[in-house]
C-alpha cells in the first residue's frame, strides 16, 4: 500500500530524470521500434489485402452468390431455381491447348467462356478498349477472343491474328488487361484465353467427362448483409449441395487467396516477433547500462531513505515510458508501410489495395512492444532493489554481486509467457504458433547454455604465455563481459537466416533436381474413352523408349466422413486441402504404382461387391480415418458412399499419377469420365519434347498437354519469392541482433575504458589491446556461428523431412556464409566501438578508480 501511495512521487522523479534526454537509450528505442514496426507492417499489409478482398467481394466473385459445378452443367430445373434469386451470368472454365494457325507453335491456356451478361460487377479492361461483347462476337465467320500480353509474347501474336482452339479458329482481337473475377477462379498455371460461350461450344472442348467448371453468378436486387447472404448460402447448400453444387458468397470471394495471405502473414509476424524478442536482449542491456550510469543517483536515493522498491519503481516507470515511445515509433512506421506498398502489391494482385491505417494490428504490435520491454527490463531492475548505497558510492556496477529476487524472475517469466500466449491467441494457425515460439524459446535457452559453456571454457582455459591470448580469454568471462548478450542475440538471428537459406536451397534444388528427375515429362488430360487407344499408340510411335501410364479420372467432392457432414467434421489445418473443393478420383483393379499398402487388403481383380475405397494413409491419419470407416463423395451431382478397404503409403514426390482416393471398379461402372495419361522418357531432348507436344496437339486438339518441366519452373519461382519474403523478415531479426551487439558494446564501454587505461599504464601497446579485442570477438563469433549452423540445420531438417516429406541435403556454402557473416558482424562492430575507447585519456579515468 505504501508503494502504491508513492507512485505519483515516483512518476515525478522518473519524468525529471528523463529531461536529460534519451542518449543511452538509442539502441533500446531502435530494437523496440524495429520489432513493433515489423509485426505491425506485416499484419497491416495482410489486413489491407483482406479488407480489399471483402470490400471488392462482388467484383471478385462476379456476383452476390456463385454456384459452381464440375464436369457437368446445371439442369433446366436447377437453372430455373438459381434464376429465381436474381440476374444470372454463366461462365465456363477449362484448360486446353491454343495453337497457331499454321501449327508451328502452341501453348497451354486457361479458357474462359462468358455470356453476354458478363461481368455482372466490375469491368473487363482491354487494349484497345472496346465492349467485350463486340470483341468476342462472331464476325466474318470468326469468333473473337482476348488474351493477356504474356500469351501474345509467347506465341508471337498481334491483334487480329488467328488461333486454333480445339476444332475452332479464333481471331485474337485485344489484349486482356484486367479481369474482375480472376481471383475467385483460383490459381492458373496458364494464361487466360477469354471467348464467348458459343465459341467454347463450337470448339468442341466441352465433352463427356472433360474437366470443365461451370459457374452461375447471381446479381441480387438491393443490398444484402453478410448474415443475410450466409443464411441464403446455407439454404441453397441444403437444397442443391447434394447435387454437386458449391455455393459461395461475395463475403468469401477468394478463400484460397485469403487463407494464403493469412497463413503467410501470420508466419512472417511470428518471425518479426522473434526479432522483437531478440531486441529484448538489447532492452536488458540498455536498462543495465542505464542503471549502471545512475549508480550515484541510486545511492543518493537510498541514503535519503528511499526503499529499494521505490527506486525500482522510478526506473520501471522510465523504462515503460521509453518502451511506449519506441512502440509508438514502430507503430507510426508500420502505419506508413501499407500506404507505401499498395501500388507495388497491385502489380501482383488485381485488387485496389486499401490505403488505410489498420488500427487493430498496430495496437497489437504496440502491446507486444510494451510487454517485451517490461519482460526484459524486470531482471536488471530487480538487481537495484537490494544494492547497498556504500557499494554504489564505491563506483561499482549495479550488477556486481547482485542477483534479482525470485519475485522479479517469476514476474519476468509471467510477462514473457503472456506475450507468447497473446501471439498464439492472435494466430489462426495456433499449433504452428506454439511450435514456432517453442522453437524460439528453445533457441534462447540453448544460446544461454552456449554462452555459459563459452564462459566456462574460458575460465578453465590453460594459461598461455601470450599476453594477447590471456587478455582475450579473460575478457570472455570477466564481470560485465559481452559474451552472453552477443551469443544470444546474434545467434538467434543467424539461426533463422541459416535455416531459411537451407530450406530454400533444398526446396529449389529438389524441385529442379530429384523431383524433376522422377517426374514424368508430360501430363495429358481430357482424353475420351474412344480416343485412349489411338492416343496411346501415337505416344508409342512418338516416343518408342517412353513409358506411358493411363488411368480413368473423375472429379468428386467429399461430402461426408464416417457418416458426418464435413461441415460438422473436425478437421486439422494440415488436412483442409483434402476437403476443399473437388478432388481427382479414379478406380482401379490393382494397386497403383508408387504406392504400398499400410493397412487392410486390396480387393480382387474381379470384385463386384459393396463399393470400396483405398485412402492415402497420411491424409487418412490427419482426418482420423481407419479401415472400415465410410467416405461419401459427390460425383456428377450424385452422392456415392464407400467403405475404406485399405490405406496406402503414396510416393507423392514422384509426381506420377496418384490419388488420395482410389475406388473399386464397380462403383463408377458406366459413369461418363475422361482419362489421364503421363509420358516419361528420360532420353528425350527438348526438341523431342516440342515435337511430341506439337504432334499430340495436332492429332487431338481437345486433349490438354502439360509439360511438367514448365510447371516445375513455375513452382521454383514461387518458392524463390516465398523464401525471399521470409528472408527479408528474418533479416529484421539479424538487424536487431546487430543493434543488440552495438548496445552490448556500449554498455561495456565504461569497464573497457578503465581496463584499457590500466593496461596502457602498465606498458600495453595499442596493437596488443586491439589484437586482444579482435581475438575476443573472433572467439565469440565462431562460437555463435557454429551454434547457428547446427541449430539452423536441425530446424531446416525438421521442416524438409518431417513437414514436407523430402530428403534433406546439407549445403556447405550456407555454413561458410553463416560463419563469415557472424565474424564480420562481431569483429567489425566490436572494433568500431573499441577504437574510440583506446583513445581515451588516462587522467579522467584514473580519478574514478
Amino acid at each position: 500500500m505504501a508503494l502504491l501511495g508513492s507512485l505519483p512521487l515516483a512518476f515525478r522523479f522518473a519524468l525529471r530524470e528523463l529531461r536529460a534526454g534519451l542518449m543511452g537509450f538509442r539502441v533500446f528505442l531502435a530494437c523496440i521500434a524495429l520489432g513493433v514496426a515489423a509485426i505491425g507492417a506485416v499484419s497491416s499489409v495482410a489486413g489491407g489485402i483482406s479488407g480489399s478482398i471483402e470490400r471488392e467481394g462482388r467484383g471478385i466473385l462476379g456476383g452476390d452468390l456463385r454456384f459452381e459445378l464440375v464436369q457437368r452443367e446445371a439442369s433446366p430445373d436447377e437453372v430455373k431455381r438459381i434464376e429465381a434469386l436474381g440476374t444470372v451470368s454463366k461462365t465456363m472454365t477449362l484448360r486446353s491447348m491454343a495453337r497457331l494457325a499454321d501449327g508451328s507453335d502452341q501453348s497451354l491456356v486457361q479458357v474462359k467462356g462468358v455470356d453476354r451478361l458478363y461481368p455482372l460487377y466490375g469491368a473487363v479492361q482491354t487494349s484497345p478498349n472496346a465492349l467485350l461483347t463486340d470483341l468476342l462476337a462472331q464476325k466474318d465467320g470468326l469468333y473473337g477472343a482476348v488474351a493477356p500480353q504474356i500469351l501474345f509474347d509467347r506465341l508471337g501474336l498481334n491483334a487480329g491474328d488467328t488461333l486454333l482452339l480445339g476444332d475452332l479458329k479464333l481471331e485474337v482481337r485485344a489484349v486482356l488487361q484486367a479481369e474482375p473475377d480472376a481471383l475467385s477462379d483460383g490459381f492458373a498455371f496458364a494464361p487466360r484465353l477469354m471467348v464467348s460461350l458459343e465459341a467454347l461450344q463450337a470448339a468442341g472442348l466441352v465433352r463427356e467427362g472433360s474437366l470443365a467448371e461451370t459457374h452461375y453468378k447471381v446479381k441480387m436486387q438491393g443490398e444484402r448483409s453478410k448474415s443475410q447472404l450466409q443464411v441464403l448460402q446455407k439454404e441453397m447448400r441444403i437444397e442443391l449441395g447434394e447435387k454437386g453444387f458449391r455455393v459461395r458468397t461475395s463475403y468469401n470471394a477468394a478463400p484460397a487467396l485469403s487463407d494464403a495471405v493469412d497463413r503467410f502473414s501470420q508466419f512472417l509476424a511470428l518471425v518479426a516477433l522473434c526479432a522483437l524478442l531478440v531486441g529484448g536482449v538489447g532492452v536488458a542491456n540498455a536498462v543495465q547500462a542505464h542503471l549502471d550510469g545512475k549508480r550515484s543517483v541510486i545511492a543518493t536515493f537510498k541514503s535519503l531513505g528511499a526503499s529499494g522498491g521505490f527506486v525500482a519503481t522510478v526506473y520501471l516507470i522510465q523504462i515503460l515510458l521509453i518502451g511506449l515511445a519506441g512502440s509508438l515509433i514502430g507503430m507510426v512506421i508500420a502505419a506508413m508501410v501499407p500506404l507505401a506498398t499498395s501500388s507495388v502489391l497491385m502489380q501482383y494482385l488485381p485488387l485496389q489495395i486499401e490505403r488505410s491505417i489498420q488500427i487493430q494490428p498496430l495496437l497489437l504490435a504496440g502491446v507486444f512492444g510494451v510487454l517485451t520491454t517490461l519482460g526484459f527490463a524486470l531482471i536488471p531492475l530487480g538487481r537495484t532493489k537490494d544494492v547497498k548505497p556504500t557499494l554504489l558510492f564505491r563506483d561499482a556496477s549495479v550488477e556486481s554481486g547482485q542477483r534479482a529476487g525470485s519475485t522479479w524472475w517469476l514476474s519476468a517469466i509471467f510477462v514473457l509467457a503472456m506475450t507468447a500466449g497473446l501471439a498464439v491467441l492472435a494466430s489462426e494457425e495456433r499449433r504452428t504458433a506454439v511450435y514456432f515460439l517453442g522453437g524460439a524459446l528453445a533457441g534462447f535457452l540453448l544460446l544461454g547454455l552456449v554462452s555459459m559453456l563459452v564462459i566456462a571454457l574460458a575460465k578453465r582455459a590453460p594459461r598461455s604465455r601470450s599476453t594477447v591470448w590471456r587478455l582475450a580469454v579473460g575478457n570472455l568471462h570477466r564481470p560485465g563481459a559481452i559474451t552472453r548478450p552477443v551469443v544470444i542475440s546474434l545467434g538467434l538471428g543467424l539461426t533463422l537466416l541459416a535455416a531459411i537459406s537451407l530450406i530454400d536451397v533444398n526446396l529449389r534444388g529438389q524441385i529442379s533436381g530429384n523431383i524433376a528427375g522422377k517426374a514424368p515429362d508430360f501430363f495429358f488430360t481430357d482424353i475420351q474413352s474412344k480416343e485412349i487407344g489411338g492416343f496411346s499408340a501415337l505416344l508409342a510411335q512418338l516416343s518408342p523408349q517412353g513409358k506411358v501410364q493411363t488411368v480413368p479420372m473423375l472429379r468428386g467432392r467429399i461430402t461426408k466422413l464416417k457418416g458426418i457432414d464435413i461441415g460438422n467434421y473436425k478437421v486439422p489445418p494440415e488436412a483442409t486441402w483434402v476437403l476443399r473443393g473437388d478432388r481427382g478420383i479414379t478406380y482401379a483393379q490393382t494397386l497403383p504404382e508408387n504406392s504400398t499398402l499400410s493397412a487392410g487388403a486390396w480387393w480382387a481383380a474381379d470384385y463386384a461387391g459393396e463399393p470400396l475405397v483405398s485412402f492415402s494413409a497420411e491424409e487418412a491419419g490427419e482426418l482420423g480415418l481407419k479401415v472400415g470407416d465410410s467416405v461419401s463423395v459427390n460425383v456428377l451431382g450424385r452422392d456415392f458412399t464407400a467403405k475404406i478397404a485399405n490405406l496406402r503409403n503414396v510416393e507423392w514426390r514422384s509426381l506420377s499419377i496418384n490419388f488420395v482416393m482410389v475406388f473399386s471398379p464397380s462403383m463408377f461402372k458406366g459413369a461418363p469420365h475422361a482419362w489421364l495419361a503421363t509420358l516419361n522418357d528420360p532420353s528425350a531432348s527438348v526438341a523431342q519434347d516440342g515435337a511430341i507436344l506439337t504432334a499430340v496437339t495436332r492429332a487431338y486438339p481437345a486433349i490438354t498437354s502439360v509439360r511438367v518441366k514448365d510447371a516445375l519452373a513455375l513452382a521454383n519461382s514461387f518458392v524463390a519469392q516465398f523464401t525471399t519474403a521470409v528472408r527479408v523478415a528474418a533479416s529484421v531479426a539479424l538487424i536487431a541482433s546487430v543493434l543488440v551487439l552495438a548496445g552490448a558494446l556500449a554498455a561495456g564501454n565504461r569497464t573497457r575504458v578503465r581496463d584499457a587505461v590500466i593496461l596502457k599504464m602498465l606498458g600495453a601497446t595499442r596493437r596488443t589491446l586491439v589484437s586482444a579485442f579482435v581475438l575476443e570477438y573472433l572467439l565469440i563469433g565462431l562460437a555463435t556461428a557454429l551454434f547457428a549452423l547446427m541449430a539452423g540445420t536441425l530446424g531446416a531438417w525438421l521442416v524438409i523431412v518431417n513437414l514436407m516429406n523430402l530428403t534433406f541435403y546439407p549445403e556447405p556454402m550456407v555454413a561458410i556464409v553463416t560463419i563469415v557473416v557472424s565474424l564480420m558482424l562481431t569483429i567489425g562492430m566490436g572494433l568500431m566501438g573499441t577504437w574510440r575507447i583506446l583513445g581515451q585519456k588516462a587522467a579522467p579515468v584514473l580519478r574514478t578508480i
